[in-house]
């Protein structure tokens, strides 16, 4: 699996349109996650970050929870966008879970009191890192992807379901399957007024 850095930067973008086929096998898959997880760089070399995978049933089961914890909380006729949104999760081929495991940063804000107030910013830094690796890594290998964080909503059945540890913290969910259709042209502000240079 190899492309080019800055073209597979390039090409990483939401695909809200996906399908259920898998471009890769799972042991290619599991790879893929293994090496992000392992070289995605971490504060103090904390390593805090946790992954879940779901397939199959699991990530089907993954987005009723979320469908019907919004049915309870939005309007009726509101949801019928939302359902809509949800089932083109549903639609893929899995999701993966990220959490941040929070007795390893409570863990690092005992031993280095210094910098206590700045590891959660840390691990959250560090989780981004990741979800940009993997995002931009399940592209590079077929599959399109998108980011959601429906955190807060679905975080204590997601723990109940999968039997996930009490200390980790769900940040992010990001639903992936074969791409069925280009994403929207990408819209950049000009850089100038983005970047500035001393040199």
């Amino acid at each position: 699996m190899t492309k080019d850095f800055f073209k597979a930067i390039e090409e990483r973008r939401t695909f809200y349109e996906i399908s259920k086929e898998s471009v890769l096998s799972n042991d290619e898959i599991k790879e893929i996650i293994e090496h992000a997880v392992k070289y995605t760089p971490s504060a103090f070399n904390s390593q805090s970050a946790r992954v879940v995978l779901l397939t199959g049933k699991h990530h089907d089961k993954l987005w009723n929870i979320t469908k019907e914890t919004l049915r309870k909380i939005i309007t009726p006729d509101q949801f019928t966008s939302t359902e809509e949104k949800i089932n083109s999760f549903q639609n893929g081929f899995g999701t993966v879970l990220f959490f941040e495991d929070n007795n390893v940063i409570e863990t690092l804000q005992q031993q280095f009191a210094l910098y206590k107030d700045n590891f959660l910013t840390w691990s959250q830094q560090s989780s981004g890192m990741l979800q940009f690796v993997l995002w931009t890594a399940l592209e590079i290998g077929g599959f399109g992807a998108s980011l959601q964080h429906y955190n807060e909503l679905i975080e204590l059945k997601v723990k109940e379901e999968w039997n996930i540890p009490n200390s980790w913290k769900l940040i992010a969910q990001m639903p992936f399957g074969k791409p069925t259709a280009s994403p929207v042209d990408k819209q950049f502000l000009p850089l100038e007024e983005r970047i500035e240079y001393y040199i």
